[in-house]
């Protein structure tokens, strides 16, 4: 049985704290929306980086509203414009819950940000969504969020079909089914140099990214009075072990990813470890003594086995660990190239590190068939006329501007003139994964199942995610990266039946191993994490927000125009009521 689909649209966009120009982001927020569909998705995400100043994002909401609005301006503008072009009939819009003639395609359902980087959820049908769930995590400078992490986890709420079996009468009913989904996006650390880094922020979220607090569900395992341990100052959060900046480019050299079982052996060993899951005597996760614990900590991470995860940001994996050296061979938009981008494709550190285990454990990402996503340096654009008027004048000059010309490439229409930023590898930084529905068991034969198909063993045949876009929009004067876009068909599973997947898989790796078969030789994170949970994460994330407050209130007063306003105006009262005071 094929299960029901949700068309979910995930855009990611390092914003360079400017705000974005709605009509122009608008334009090619249509062309992603118009590639490979004729319909409006479902669901809208958009992962943000740099969204706003550092400290508007620090001190929150109120002064990142005007940069949430124009997302949302362009996006409907550009819904509006899919609908128009389609004469306002769209098979994939929801049956039920639509939006009134005249009104926005589109509601905004949750932002929610972290420092720097923000999460904007947009719903056709906003009641299709029952339940909004919460995380956050910063790695920057005292577990601040100049570099950070935000989630948010859904459970959506929609009709579908249902099939009836062999020999039933059929009766067309439609019945309500949930299905969980998890959205992370994320800005990691930046610089060519520093991979180990990125890998260990990446399991900071894994870690510390929870969606409750470990203390609160379980507060017998973990007691209130237990001191949280001193903060790693590597830039990873207090959970990653304390490694050099540096990278080396020969993967050979990269110091392997342990495995979980060494992980749970080793923990007290190893200098900087992670923290443990449990106290030591409740440590067994296979033939330990709590696995109801284990799986209460689970439930409450990303990898939380009944939910859909897909995850999407600057994750800034570049494709070389060192600065490029002068006159260095950068990617070319040309096919016909030596230097094709797609020459360079295979240094990718992402893909790379994330096969290796090193990273992003378990997620899959569709096929790049797009250039480079940064950096850029924005040229001005050409006025009309301008090449005969350089032409005319003299012939060093006019040489300069043609060479300037020739450097400076559009790969699309409306784009900003670019060329690539001479001190950084252009690289793939922009990126949306995701964790596939489990490999269910194909096809298995009536004789091994008491002849009859239990989707309820082992799960669904063919349900994936189904991705029919993965591109990059063309760049843009406001920012020095390409937003990078994902759509794709996601199987509309409840809880049962994404577990029963689950299990399915587990069969289907025992059955390999035991006729000799290919193994898949890597644990699904949703059995078991990579990371173990950090317990103290929300205490320590509670201690960063009080800090960023400071940290931004004290930048807005003394770096921005607003902040000399207010500040002009305390000094003007003061000296006011001082004067007063000594003539009075």
């Amino acid at each position: 049985m094929a299960p029901s689909t949700l068309d979910l649209f995930i855009l990611t966009f390092n914003c360079a704290k400017n705000f974005i120009n709605p009509p122009v982001f608008a334009a090619h927020l249509h062309g992603a929306l118009s590639q490979n569909a004729t319909g409006l998705p479902d669901l809208v995400v958009f992962s943000l980086q740099e969204v706003a100043p550092l400290s508007y994002a620090f001190i929150g909401s109120y002064f990142l509203n005007p940069y949430y609005a124009r997302f949302g301006e362009a996006l409907n503008l550009a819904s509006a414009k899919v609908l128009a072009t389609t004469d306002g009939h769209d098979g994939d819009a929801p049956s039920t819950g639509r939006a009134a003639a005249g009104s926005p395609p589109y509601t905004l359902v949750r932002a929610k940000n972290v420092g720097m980087t923000a999460i904007l959820m947009y719903a056709r049908d906003a009641t299709a969504i029952q339940r909004i769930e919460e995380a956050e995590c910063g790695f920057g400078a005292a577990d601040m969020g100049n570099k950070g992490a935000v989630g948010l986890r859904v459970t959506w709420s929609g009709q579908h079909q249902t099939q009836q079996q062999e020999g039933e009468t059929a009766t067309g009913a439609e019945q309500v089914k949930t299905t969980e989904f998890t959205f992370i996006a994320a800005h990691l650390a930046a610089m060519e140099w520093n991979l180990k880094k990125r890998n260990a922020n990446w399991r900071s979220i894994v870690a510390g990214l929870t969606f409750a607090n470990p203390r609160a569900i379980l507060p017998g395992v973990f007691p209130a009075n237990r001191a949280s341990p001193p903060p790693d100052r590597s830039g990873a959060g207090d959970i990653a072990p304390r490694l050099p900046t540096g990278d080396s480019p020969d993967p050979s050299e990269e110091e392997p990813e342990s495995s979980p079982s060494s992980d749970a052996d080793n923990d007290e060993g190893q200098e900087g470890d992670t923290h443990p899951l449990l106290p030591e005597e409740n440590r067994d996760p296979i033939n330990g003594n709590d696995a109801s614990t284990f799986a209460a900590l689970q439930q409450i991470s990303i990898y939380k086995p009944s939910s859909h995860l897909f995850v999407a940001g600057d994750l800034n994996y570049r494709i070389a660990s060192t600065t490029p050296p002068p006159l260095a061979a950068f990617p070319s938009f040309d096919p016909s190239s030596e230097h094709h981008y797609a020459t360079f494709l295979p240094r990718d550190q992402l893909t790379r590190e994330r096969l290796a285990g090193r990273t992003l454990h378990g997620l899959s990402e569709a096929n790049i068939a797009f250039g480079p996503t940064y950096k850029f340096d924005i040229l001005p654009p050409v006025a009309p006329g301008a090449a005969e008027e350089e032409g005319s004048g003299d012939s060093a000059v006019a040489a300069a501007a043609a060479a300037a010309a020739a450097a400076a490439e559009t790969t699309g229409a409306g784009e900003a003139r670019w060329k690539f930023a001479p001190h950084r590898w252009p690289g793939w930084c922009d990126r949306v994964l995701y964790l596939d529905v489990p490999r269910s068991v194909p096809g298995r034969s009536d004789s091994e199942d008491g002849g009859k198909d239990d989707d309820s063993n082992y799960g669904h045949i063919n349900a994936k995610v189904d991705v029919s876009a993965y591109d990059a929009l063309p760049v843009v004067a406001t920012s020095d990266h390409r937003a990078v876009f994902f759509r794709a068909r996601v199987p509309l599973l409840d809880e049962d039946e994404m577990r029963s997947s689950l299990a399915a898989a587990v069969l289907r790796e025992e059955d390999e191993d035991s006729s000799g078969g290919p193994a898949v030789g890597v644990i699904d994170p949703r059995l078991r994490l990579p990371v173990p949970v950090d317990v103290h994460a929300w205490e320590r994330r509670a201690a960063a927000r009080r800090k960023e407050m400071i940290v931004g209130w004290t930048g807005f007063l003394w770096s921005t125009r607003e902040g000399a306003i207010v500040l002009t105006t305390v000094l003007a009262l003061g000296v006011g009521s001082w004067w007063l005071m000594r003539v009075w």
